[in-house]
């Protein structure tokens, strides 16, 4: 073969192989996905609840087959961000009926495509840049009370997304099961389903959620931490002891208004915007304590959380194992 002929064959495999990438862009081709939700630095995965699981290929009830996207921790109301840059198309709708939810948009570019379900973009058409603000987490809670409120993430090719969404990790355990805690053990159990590592509300409009953190209007700083938790989800308790309440924090009624203490050997802690199962009697370490109240009524936007705060007012970040206050 002749220099020519060969020079000819490589430029005319290089416009077809082109022409394919046009055509069928790869899911794989570029660098990792930004974080898609404000409060979910990370892009967890929401574990298991009574609705289903969250990973790729989890099993759909009534047969409906699997799970051909993931589903990305996400408080309603919360800011939604593009993964990617890229065209918009939409909307898309995932459930066909018109409910509270029912809202989407695709984002083909930078090699991926994906559509986002569960969310109302700013808008359907035209570019988008990584990182850039894409629209609001819509009112999971209204539709599926007490499920871990979520964005659905799904490639048009429906191949697994995973990866794509490191370093975000896939926590499966059901919360209505709880994990065989030590009661010798110093750290404190996990205090939310869907948030197994107790991560610290990062700041929003409203705040800061780390210990410490400034309050707004001169009154002080914060002296407990706000560890996430979606409205509606499972709250376990975090060490064993005896229960006293109900704790108004807010002192006006609202529908977070309410609490519990939690006296132990070792520790003793309020934890507040959670309605408890009782405000009296014991509580083991891991038990079912009670479940995160909404939140997004109140504060609509802000990073959905329970207030911890230690009775002596001391910082309780180093128990909460692994739990990251995000100072952005």
């Amino acid at each position: 073969m002749t220099a020519l002929k060969l020079i000819a064959l490589v430029s005319l495999v290089s416009t077809v192989f082109a022409n394919q990438l046009d055509t069928h862009p790869p899911q794989q081709q570029h660098r990792h996905w930004a974080a898609i939700c404000a409060g979910n630095p990370t892009n967890r995965i929401r574990g298991c609840d009574k609705y289903g699981c969250g990973q790729y290929g989890a099993d759909r009830q009534s047969g409906k087959g699997k799970h051909v996207g993931v589903d990305v921790i996400c408080a309603d109301g919360a800011t939604v961000y593009a993964p990617f840059s890229g065209q918009l198309s939409g909307p898309i709708r995932f459930f066909h009926n018109g409910n509270a939810i029912d809202d989407g948009v695709q984002i083909r570019g930078s090699g991926h495509c994906v559509k986002l379900v569960c969310i109302h973009p700013i808008r359907y058409q035209g570019h988008i840049q990584r990182g850039q603000r894409l629209g609001i987490m819509l009112p999971m809670q209204r539709v599926f009370p007490g499920i871990v409120s979520h964005i659905h993430v799904e490639n048009c090719d429906h191949s697994d997304p995973t990866h794509l969404l490191k370093p975000g990790k896939t926590h499966t355990q059901p919360p209505s099961i709880v994990p065989p805690f030590s009661q010798q053990d110093r750290r404190w159990a996990t205090v939310c389903s869907g948030n197994p590592t107790n991560e610290i509300r990062g700041c929003d409009r409203y705040g800061c959620g780390y210990y410490g953190a400034p309050r707004s209007n001169g009154k002080g700083q914060h002296r407990g931490v706000d560890v996430i938790c979606a409205d509606g989800a499972t709250v376990y308790a975090p060490f064993s002891g005896t229960l006293s309440g109900p704790i108004k924090f807010f002192h006006n009624g609202n529908a977070i208004d309410d609490g519990v203490q939690i006296h132990g050997a070792e520790f003793c802690v309020k934890l507040v915007c959670i309605h408890p199962i009782k405000y009296s009697g014991t509580i083991s370490k891991g038990q079912v304590l009670g479940k995160m109240l909404p939140m997004q009524r109140v504060f609509p936007g802000i990073t959905s959380h329970i207030h911890v705060e230690n009775c002596d007012r001391s910082d309780p970040t180093s128990n909460l194992e692994r739990g990251k206050g995000q100072r952005v």
